[in-house]
């Protein structure tokens, strides 16, 4: 008798722990509430069809607990070309204490980030792309020191990039383009970050040797005003794969020993960079843009392993090496634009084929292009610069 009502105590206590393990925290819950009651299914989407609260919250579309905790909170569909949400995010996130990540699909979410956000200790995943989040960062989101990935890109926001942002010690991953960002670029401390996109905004000032850790593999800063010279910062940064300066302001020369670096796209296009080229070794990187600057002198041999080439809109003079017509005729360069420069000659039969799926522009030098070949439009009708140009022009 005694052995039966334990066993009937122990069954009770196990289905009394069961559903109190189950049950989420009233914090939590409310929380939940107050944010479904912000957000909204655009028209197309049925992603808060799942979100009854008379049953266990975490059994919602995008909602995943531990024990009676959310840790992890993905708001939309996130299938390709869903519709997304609408509406604001309710400061009431920052109630949800055990978050490690946070994502909301690309729709019509507007208002300010919710400062409440710096609350969450644990947090390490922050992506709210493609939406109409406005105002400023919080700066008090460099509270949260375990976020890894910050991704509020194609958004709306003003201000600056807080200092307190770039004193993340494990952030890896910020990106923040298309966006309306303005002031400098804050020092980046963390020695983890593999990837910053800063593209599409208003930054100015010049970048701080010491501001980008040499863990970098992806740097993308193109459409900013950003001045100053770059070399003291490039030189440190030999992983990276990935680099994109273009339409800045920025000047001053490039040190040869980045042609060197793992990069497949280099794009330096629309600055005001100046001096030679000249690669220590036989370029690998697939692409290399350094159109639209000052750069002079001659063309490095050492370019013409590129496969798409951009040096138009310079001042380089002297002949084409005959490295670059041997790999164009078998097609191993795809684009080598050429034009808008002051080089005196190349080599090459007026005879000579070029490769369909190859193509050449040497219109506006100081010299009779040899063969016709399609330009881009930008390249003008003249053929030649004129000779008092190239009488003046010294390099």
């Amino acid at each position: 008798m005694r052995f039966t009502q334990l066993i009937w105590c122990l069954m009770l206590l196990l289905h009394f722990s069961f559903f109190t393990e189950a049950m989420l925290d009233p914090v939590d819950f409310l929380s939940l509430q107050a944010i479904r009651k912000s957000l909204h299914d655009l028209p197309g989407s049925n992603f808060f069809h799942s979100w009854d609260f008379t049953s266990d919250p975490c059994g919602f579309a995008g909602v995943y607990c531990d024990g009676d905790k959310v840790i992890s909170l993905n708001l939309g569909d996130p299938r390709a070309g869903s519709p997304g949400l609408s509406g604001r995010i309710d400061p009431a996130i920052g109630k949800l204490s055990a978050l490690t990540e946070l994502s909301i699909v690309p729709g019509r979410i507007m208002g300010a980030l919710p400062a409440t956000i710096s609350q969450l200790k644990d947090l390490r995943f922050l992506a709210i792309s493609r939406n109409y989040i406005s105002g400023e960062i919080p700066a008090s989101l460099g509270e949260a020191r375990r976020l890894r990935t910050l991704d509020l890109s194609y958004n709306q926001l003003t201000g600056t990039i807080s200092p307190s942002i770039g004193s993340l010690p494990e952030l890896t991953n910020l990106i923040l383009c298309h966006n309306h960002l303005t002031g400098s670029i804050p020092p980046f401390l963390s020695q983890s970050l593999t990837r910053i996109d800063l593209k599409r905004n208003s930054l100015t000032g010049s970048i701080s040797p010491a501001s980008l850790p040499p863990s970098l593999r992806y740097l993308s800063l193109a459409w900013n005003q950003l001045t100053g010279p770059v070399d003291r910062v490039l030189i440190r940064l030999n992983q990276l794969n990935y680099l994109d300066l273009s339409l800045n302001r920025l000047t001053g020369t490039i040190p040869g020993r980045i042609f060197a670096f793992p990069i497949t796209n280099l794009q330096l296009q629309r600055n005001f960079f100046y001096g030679t080229i000249q690669p220590a070794n036989q370029v690998t990187i697939p692409t290399v843009d350094l159109s639209y600057n000052r750069f002079s002198g001659g063309i490095s041999p050492l370019l013409s392993s590129v496969e798409n080439l951009y040096l138009n809109s310079n001042r380089f003079t002297g002949e084409v090496p005959a490295s670059f017509v041997d790999r164009l005729l078998s097609a191993s360069i795809q684009t080598l634009y050429l034009q808008h420069n002051f080089l005196t000659g190349i080599q090459i039969s007026p005879a000579a084929e070029i490769p369909g799926s190859s193509s050449l522009c040497l219109q506006y030098n100081c010299m009779v292009p040899p063969l016709q070949t399609p330009c881009p439009l930008k390249a003008g009708p003249q053929k030649t610069r004129p000779t008092t140009q190239c009488n003046e022009w010294r390099g």
